[in-house]
């Protein structure tokens, strides 16, 4: 033991850069892998909260009611005792104990009380009646009146005295109305609405205020929706006839007084979940919480303990498998990215242990031949490493802990203490392969000598099986298929297998173009060429790895690009589909006639189309079932519009008539087949039209889905005008297309839409959102990790080159000859490394783009308007070439700079006696 502590405390003293060096690269490399499984738990829980918040509040609570048994008797003592608040109140807290972790009950949006099982007549002086007869209304009383409305008029409902509440005697009660509900049925402060009752006489409710809900949109308003705005309801009898359907809320001290009317009052309790303290590690726990309540061992329980005909009704199951189907979906597409930061990040670190190692290799060999063994020295070297990099593990996992917040604690940890096993473990297992026995040194070990052994060819074999058994696997299955077992580690790995196996078919590859290379610059007069290649052919075999890294990073980089293309396509296309341009303006009637020109003079408008459409077409064929939309535009313009967006281009003489004949039409397939060949007359009797197919679309801009006909509006007869406008101009502003829809008198009905608006709205879920930001880290770590393997073997290269010039410059070797010796040098490497990762990223991209599923990355929600165009990877040049092209760039200013600073130095320093660089 006392001769470990010299041995740590002399190499930091002798070398206290590289220490700090690698005490920096370990803590940067434990912050990304501790922060990535933290970031990825914080988007999906953020997602899962998102589904439950933005969830109908009648599927995202539970919705729980104690209907009486039949017969219904509303003097049975039982359910009189069960309509009063202090029963309530009990039984609420009961329910609200009742629920299993992790759901967990929002007071504030829950609430409870006593309701009629159905609608019923209500007849006061002045309601508004529709053609259905007199309004319903739903009585209700509902537990935090106070706490949830605002005054607007009125008083609140006050409680009945005791002997008015009596269900067999006539009774009178309190209630309050909403304002949506007052203005539609006509109601104000003092109107009494008498609610027939069986065998009694009608009970009396006088509306004392008129308020407005607070939150209308929380669960508290929005689970009964009638509670808050009242709706239509029909008759039963040919033709049904619609009639308001409106609600009394009446105080709670008033429930027993619902007992009597023919609805059938119910107790019932609205329970919201609250999402907040809601984790993606709480998915499987909730669904299994959920099935309890719903129909297990919770319901059972409660029905004991309330009323055996107590029901549970709630749609949180199915959001909760909705969100669980979407996660699954994207998963693999992101541990994608995971296994590609992760195989660099890994590769990096192992070339730092390799280079270093290679960098003590005559130290090493020394220890060994003196009688050192090879245990200690393993020891020495473990120790002498584990003293920057443990603390910068340590260091960057809690700075990930503090930035990341809201994951699960065990992966983060995991990761670091993974980023401090193999940044503590590559130089001593590098060193204990290399001096497993003493070996004399001065002998050859380049890439081009370097003979690989038996060992590394059935690993390098056994690698590119893997590689192809993942890419027939990715092909065959893809991300998408099984998502609901899981992530299929094998697919996830696919493009890190196919990046190594390519990067060690290229290291095998390399020495032949040094050969072939060196044949014609040999035969020059100049010896800095053949001197470059000479060199680049005597780089020592350790920068395999470097060389692995830097493929790896650049396909990772070109990936990762690759899929944020892809994704941000197929969003800007279906976009583009939806709206037919870059802005548009619709109404079901007619546009104003100053509208085109006020539209046109806008900033940022580079032209506007006129369309004029009418729907539910007749093609005079006797199947009208399926709609048909007739449109009608200018026929260059639209062209012309046609063909800039790709949506159904047609040349511009297509539509243009000739002569009396019939109109020229472009046609949806459909349609085609149901014209046919010919002239036909399709529309109305009283404004027929002549047109005869003239091309066949499947789309166009003017309508974003379904069949239609498309003709000149020049050639038509009749007043035609414009319904739709679609605009040009990525830069066209929203609020002034509403205003300019305002100034011309068109606000009533006219709906202005953007393009980037849709496309953003695309975007609509965090796991999406998060998804996307992890692949834009992975691909800025990627070439990151590849800018690092290329500079630690430039370092590790650069003695030997500073004492190669320094030799040469004795020899007569000027200064610019010099600089140029080495810049070359650095080329067939650097060239290598990033054509090599430029040609192995656009080959990954090409063989995986069928097995990547990236749909539910465009579009959460599985909608159809992404469904309609094609969602696969999309080959970004700037993530594919600019990683590579910086590489090869790095390669020459690091190289250009050394030699600047070497050749003014003294070379003094460099001649040493004995010294084998």
């Amino acid at each position: 033991m006392r001769i470990v502590a010299p041995w740590v405390g002399t190499r930091l003293r002798t070398a206290p850069f590289s220490a700090l060096a690698l005490f920096v690269l370990v803590a940067v490399t434990a912050f990304l892998c501790a922060a990535f499984p933290r970031a990825v738990d914080a988007y999906e829980g953020e997602g899962l909260r998102h589904e439950l918040t933005t969830a109908a509040p009648d599927q995202s609570g539970f919705r729980i009611a104690a209907p009486p048994q039949a017969p219904y008797d509303p003097d049975d003592p039982e359910l009189r005792a069960s309509a009063g608040p202090e029963k309530l109140a009990e039984r609420h807290l009961r329910i609200v104990r009742t629920l299993p972790d992790p759901l967990r009950t929002d007071p504030r949006e829950s609430a409870y009380g006593v309701r009629g099982q159905r609608p019923g007549k209500g007849s006061a002086p002045g309601l508004t009646e529709l053609d259905g007869g007199p309004p319903a209304f739903t009585l209700a009383t509902r537990s935090g009146l106070a706490e949830h409305t605002t005054v607007r008029s009125g008083r609140l409902p006050k409680a009945p005295p005791p002997d008015r509440v009596d269900p067999s005697a006539a009774a009178a009660t309190d209630a309050v109305v909403t304002t949506a509900t007052a203005k539609a049925l006509n109601i104000k402060v003092g109107t009494v609405v008498q609610v027939p009752r069986d065998g009694a006489d009608p009970l009396a409710v006088t509306v004392t205020g008129i308020v407005d809900p607070v939150r209308p949109q929380g669960a508290y308003w929005s689970v009964q929706p009638v509670l808050r705005t009242p709706s239509f309801l029909y008759t039963e009898g040919p033709p049904p006839e619609p009639y308001w359907h409106g609600a009394l809320l009446l105080p709670p001290e008033a429930a027993p007084a619902l007992l009597s009317l023919p609805q059938e009052a119910e107790p019932y309790w609205d329970i919201a979940v609250d999402p907040r303290g809601l984790g993606v590690g709480d998915l499987d726990a909730a669904g299994r919480a959920v099935s309890a309540v719903e129909s297990g061992p919770v319901l059972s329980e409660l029905r004991s303990a309330i009323s055996p005909e107590l029901q549970v009704i709630t749609g949180l199951g199915t959001v909760l498998e909705e969100y669980g189907e979407l996660r699954g979906a994207i998963a693999p597409v992101v541990s994608v990215a995971a296994f590609g930061v992760g195989g660099v990040i890994g590769v990096v670190l192992l070339t730092a242990g390799g280079l270093a190692a290679s960098r003590r290799a005559s130290e090493l060999a020394l220890l060994r031949a003196r009688g050192g063994s090879l245990p200690g020295i393993v020891g020495r070297l473990g120790a002498e490493t584990a003293v920057p990099a443990v603390p910068g593990a340590l260091a960057g996992g809690a700075l990930a802990l503090v930035v990341v917040d809201g994951g699960r604690l065990w992966p983060a940890v995991l990761a670091v203490v993974l980023v401090a096993v193999v940044a503590c473990g590559a130089l001593p297992v590098r060193a204990a392969l290399e001096h497993r026995r003493p070996r004399p040194g001065g002998g050859r070990d380049d890439v081009v000598a370097a003979r690989p052994s038996r060992r590394r060819t059935v690993a390098e074999l056994t690698l590119l099986a893997l590689a192809v058994a993942a890419v027939v696997t990715v092909r065959r299955r893809g991300t998408g298929d099984g998502a609901d077992q899981g992530v299929d580690q094998l697919v996830s790995a696919a493009p890190v297998l196919l990046g190594v196996a390519a990067a060690l078919v290229l290291v095998r590859l390399y020495p032949l173009p040094l050969r072939l290379a060196a044949l014609p610059v040999a035969r020059r007069r100049g010896a800095i060429g053949f001197l470059a290649l000479a060199r680049a052919g005597r780089s020592p075999a350790t920068t395999v790895l470097p060389l692995v890294a830097l493929v790896l990073a650049l396909t990772t980089a070109a990936f990762g690009g690759s899929v944020l293309a892809g994704v941000e396509a197929a969003r800007d296309r279906a976009a583009l589909i939806s709206v037919g341009s870059d802005a548009r303006i619709d109404a079901a009637g007619a546009l104003p006639e100053r509208l085109a020109d006020t539209v046109r003079k806008l900033p940022g408008v580079k032209g506007v189309v006129e369309v004029h459409r009418e729907t539910d077409l007749s093609l005079r064929d006797g199947d009208d079932a399926e709609g048909v939309t007739l449109l009608a535009a200018d026929a260059e313009a639209y062209a012309r519009l046609a063909r800039s967006t790709d949506l159904g281009g047609f040349p511009t003489g297509a539509l243009r008539a000739k002569g009396s004949g019939p109109l020229p039409a472009i046609v949806s397939p459909r349609v085609a087949e149901r014209l046919g060949d010919g002239a036909r007359t399709i529309g109305s009797l009283s404004a027929p039209l002549t047109v005869e197919v003239a091309a066949v679309r499947e789309r166009t801009p003017a309508l974003s889905d379904g069949d239609f006909v498309l003709v000149d509006a020049a050639a038509l007869t009749g007043p035609r005008a414009p319904t739709t406008l679609l605009i040009g101009g990525a830069s066209v502003a929203g609020e002034k297309l509403r205003a300019a829809v305002r100034d011309t008198g068109g606000a009533d009905g006219a709906r202005v839409a953007l393009r980037s608006v849709e496309r953003d709205a695309f975007a609509e879920s965090p796991v999406q959102t998060g998804a996307e930001r992890v692949y834009t880290v992975a691909a800025l770590a990627a070439a990151g990790y590849a800018a690092l393997a290329l500079l630690l073997a430039l370092v590790r290269a650069a003695p030997e080159r500073v004492a190669l010039l320094a030799r040469l410059r004795t020899m007569g070797l000027t200064r610019s000859q010099g600089r140029r010796l080495l810049v070359l040098e650095n080329l067939p490497g650097s060239l290598l490394a990033g054509t090599g990762g430029v040609l192995v990223g656009w080959i990954v991209i090409l063989v995986l783009s069928p097995g990547i599923d990236l749909a539910r990355l465009a579009q959460a929600s599985g909608g159809t308007a992404v469904s309609r165009v094609p969602v696969e990877l999309t080959t970004d040049l700037w993530s594919l070439l600019l990683p590579g092209a910086g590489v090869v760039l790095l390669a020459a200013g690091v190289a250009a700079a050394q030699a600047w600073v070497t050749t003014r130095r003294s070379s003094t320093t460099e001649l040493r006696v004995g010294d084998t660089r």
